[in-house]
Parts: C-alpha cells; structure tokens; sequence
C-alpha cells in the first residue's frame, strides 16, 4: 500500500517536514467516502470510514495493523521500528517506521521507469496524543521518490466513547519528464491502488481488533482467576478461623 505525507490539498509544497504533525485538511470539507481529485499536478485521494471501537482499542490495535491476524496485509513484508521517544512536556509518543511492502506493477509502467517495481519502502512518522486522543501518521515513499512523490496523513480520532474515525488524505505526483498524458497515467496507477487498498484495509484493520478485544478480554480473565487463586488461601485459613470461633 503507498503511504506518504498530505497537508492542505491546494498547497503545493511538497517538502516533508517529520518532526512536525501536519495541518489537517478542514474536516467541513473532507468526504466521507473514497475521493480522488486532481489539484494542480498532483492528485489527491481521500477517504474516512468509522470503526465500531474505541479510541483506545484502535490506538493500542494500530500497532498490530500488520501482524498475521490481518491477512489483507500480505503485501507489507516487514516493518521495522527506527526510533521511538516520548515528548516529556506533551506526552506524545513519536515513532519512525521503516515499512517495505511487495506489490506488482503494470508492465507498462514498468518499461517507463526502467525498474522491477516489485519492492518499495516507505518512512512513517506516527505520533500518539494521549490528551488530545489523536494518533496522526504521515509518511512518504523513500523509493523511486525522484520519480514519484507520494505523501499520505491518517489521523484515527474518537467520534464517542465506542467509536472512532479514521480519515485518509494522500497525495500523488509524477516527477518523471516527458508528455502529461504519461504522469496522468502513472498518479491513476497509483490512485488506483490506493482505491482497491482503502477496502482491503479496513477489512484487515477489523480482523485486528476483533482478535485484539477478544484477546485482552481473556487476558484479564485469566488474571482475574489468578487473584481469585491467590486469595483462596487466606478465605479459607478466614473461614476456618470464623468457625472456630463459634
């Protein structure tokens, strides 16, 4: 799946600052379901879905959004973590990611660029907002990005207490010369993908926090027969004391 980073849609700075949480597009705007537009010579692909979970199931499961329990994620290989801190005035959890993913191309696309196309990497930036309940990742494609820039934001914000809104904003540019008829055609490819991902990853996403929520819920069965366990001494040594005494 592309990722990448996305501020404002009409700006067309395409620059990728990581130490700083992009803008939001104004949410009055934003559409509800997968859009993709053109701006200037870029185009842009939105989408937001709602998840039947809350902000701290979704935030805590996002970590996971690649393990086996999502078999819609077969093209990501592997993720590797590159720094994590924990801003001490903010409480934000900063993480880069390093995540190499494995989809094929079309063959047409794959003469213009001179390249197998198999294999692509891409840095994400995450940040977790415990105050504000936000978790916002930008990231951008560190492959082939002479050629092609394509930047994306998901933010993940409660709508209440048992629901939460996903929103996704990218943005993509053909930086290869030569006729626009070529670009038009390599920023679809790559729009197209986003499209058929968008509904692969919701689907995949959900697999991950069923599994999460059923498994946490053992886990804290478990640990309360554990307590349960260890108090049973001291009722019964309780229970023979009472009785003694009567």
């Amino acid at each position: 799946m592309p990722k990448g980073v996305i501020g404002n849609p009409t700006n067309t700075d395409h620059r990728v600052d990581h130490h700083k949480i992009p803008l939001e597009i104004n949410a009055a705007h934003r559409p509800v379901s997968p859009v993709e537009e053109t701006y200037f010579n870029m185009k842009v692909f939105s989408n937001a879905e709602t998840f039947d979970y809350s902000w701290e199931e979704v935030s805590t499961a996002n970590w996971r959004k690649y393990c086996p329990w999502n078999d819609k994620s077969t093209h990501v290989t592997a993720v590797d973590t590159l720094s994590r801190e924990v801003d001490a005035a903010t409480g934000i959890l900063r993480t880069e990611r390093l995540i190499t993913c494995q989809q094929s191309a079309p063959e047409w696309l794959k003469k213009i660029m001179g390249v197998s196309m198999e294999e692509s990497q891409m840095l994400e930036t995450s940040y977790v907002d415990p105050a504000n309940k936000t978790v916002t990742m930008v990231s951008a494609n560190l492959t082939w990005n002479n050629l092609i820039s394509v930047q994306e934001t998901v933010v993940y914000k409660p709508l209440n207490e048992h629901q939460t809104q996903f929103t996704q904003d990218a943005k993509i540019t053909a930086l290869c010369g030569g006729w626009q008829r070529i670009k038009n055609s390599i920023e679809d490819t790559i729009v197209k993908r986003f499209r058929e991902n968008a509904a692969k990853g919701k689907e995949g996403f959900e697999a991950v926090l069923e599994m999460s929520r059923r498994v946490f819920a053992e886990e804290r069965e478990r640990e309360k027969m554990m307590m349960i366990m260890e108090q049973a001494p001291n009722i019964r040594r309780a229970e023979f004391a009472e009785g003694m005494s009567v």
